[in-house]
């Protein structure tokens, strides 16, 4: 099997694509991580607010720690506390929440960019590539199946014309020749067709 065209023209054609959908993808999973980083960005206020309320709760169940030693009113006094550090936690886990949701639309959104877009490359470069490769082989196999070269001959007299300038015409015209199974003009017919295909004789 054979990935890439023998003649120059075709196989620069080929190798240009290639690299045009790898320069594709490579910029659109570039582009897709960037905005992935910048909606992280949006992130920040709820890391501020998670270490803020792991601070202010911690402060304020220390304290409540040490009201509950002062003597008689140590339960009274802690309470209060408690319920604020409480609160501290609450604002705690409501910055990470918002840290968890950023993070999951950053994802979701550096997937579908990135999903899309190579899909659309991937399905307007891949078919032609397997097209050919394809026709490729199946050109090679029947070259050298018994006959193949007249099938050739035939599939290059039935093509476009401008592609038989090249080819010396007999008398009585190329149809003619090969109808008379001529080898010259049946090699040089199927070199055509090799050609054009994009393979070499």
């Amino acid at each position: 099997m054979r990935f890439y065209a023998q003649t120059p023209a075709r196989r620069g054609r080929q190798v240009f694509a290639d690299l045009v959908a790898v320069a594709l993808i490579a910029v659109v999973v570039k582009f897709a991580l960037a905005v992935h980083d910048a909606i992280l960005l949006l992130a920040e206020p709820g890391r501020k607010a998670e270490s803020a309320g792991d601070t202010l709760a911690g402060s304020l169940g220390d304290a409540g720690d040490a009201a509950s030693k002062v003597p008689f009113v140590g339960d009274s006094l802690r309470k209060p506390l408690q319920s604020a550090a409480e609160a501290g936690t609450g604002l705690s886990d409501a910055g990470q929440s918002l840290q968890d949701t950023v993070g999951h639309v950053a994802t979701l959104t550096a997937l579908a960019l990135i999903i899309f877009p190579v899909a659309l490359v991937l399905l307007l470069w891949l078919p032609p590539r397997l097209l050919w490769v394809r026709r490729s082989a199946t050109t090679r196999r029947l070259l050298d199946a018994s006959g193949g070269a007249d099938l050739l001959a035939l599939r290059a007299l039935t093509g476009p014309q401008r592609a038989l300038a090249a080819v010396p015409v007999p008398a009585g015209g190329l149809a003619e020749a090969w109808r008379r199974g001529d080898p010259h003009v049946i090699a040089e017919l199927s070199s055509v067709a090799l050609r054009q295909t994009g393979l070499r004789p």
